[in-house]
């Protein structure tokens, strides 16, 4: 029951109810990436003359979670999906990594208030002025 509630409203964890509705109705499973997530395109093209195209993220919706190959899919850069045709890498491209932002990964770097918000002093720290000075 629990589960059902969820994907009845639980948008940013995975497809809703209607939207697998959708997708059962209107759309073919194109491919997987290494995530999880799950791609899929209209089985007839629209009235522009695309198939439109669409992901079911596995756990939350962030678009940062979708590589650059299937990102370039899902925009109509290429034809044909990453699984058909993969996209060449270079020799210094990294593998992809989504934005760690906000979570416990992220990079705090010294200073920062996650880190307690200490930071060592540097020679242009301000020095604020006070009447007290004696330069009234």
């Amino acid at each position: 029951m629990i589960l059902f509630i969820k994907r009845l409203f639980a948008w940013w964890d995975g497809a809703t109810l209607g939207t697998l509705f959708a997708i059962f109705r209107n759309g073919e499973k194109v491919g997987e990436d290494q995530f999880g997530n799950r791609y899929y395109q209209e089985r007839r093209p629209s009235f522009e003359g695309k198939k439109r195209r669409w992901v079911v993220y596995k756990g939350y919706a962030d678009g940062s979670r979708v590589p650059a190959d299937w990102h370039g899919w899902m925009h109509h850069t290429f034809d044909e999906p990453p699984t058909h045709q993969p996209l060449r890498r270079k020799d210094f491209e990294k593998d992809h990594r989504p934005n760690l932002t906000g979570t416990i990964f992220a990079w705090r770097p010294q200073g920062a208030l996650a880190n307690g918000g200490k930071r060592a002093p540097t020679s242009s720290d301000y020095q604020p002025w006070t009447p007290d000075e004696g330069d009234v």
